[in-house]
């Protein structure tokens, strides 16, 4: 029996198989990672911890992208 991790990434459920870091998380979807700012569980996430946090059941991620304007 598989077991899946199920997580909201910007409001949308998503399902894994397979541990997935968030650093993993934001290259899969194409962010560039110097233009955004990570809320994981209600919380800030310094870019450092990217590659040491690994999404968990029922985690809540928040993915702000910056965008220049003028």
């Amino acid at each position: 029996m598989t077991t899946f991790r199920q997580f909201s990434l910007n409001g949308q459920i998503y399902r894994t198989s397979y541990p997935i870091t968030l650093l993993e998380l934001i290259v899969y979807f194409n962010y560039n990672k110097s233009l955004l700012v990570l809320e994981y569980n209600n919380l800030i996430c310094n870019q450092k911890n990217w590659n040491k946090i690994t999404i968990q059941n029922e985690d809540k991620i928040e993915i702000v992208t910056i965008v220049g304007g003028g």
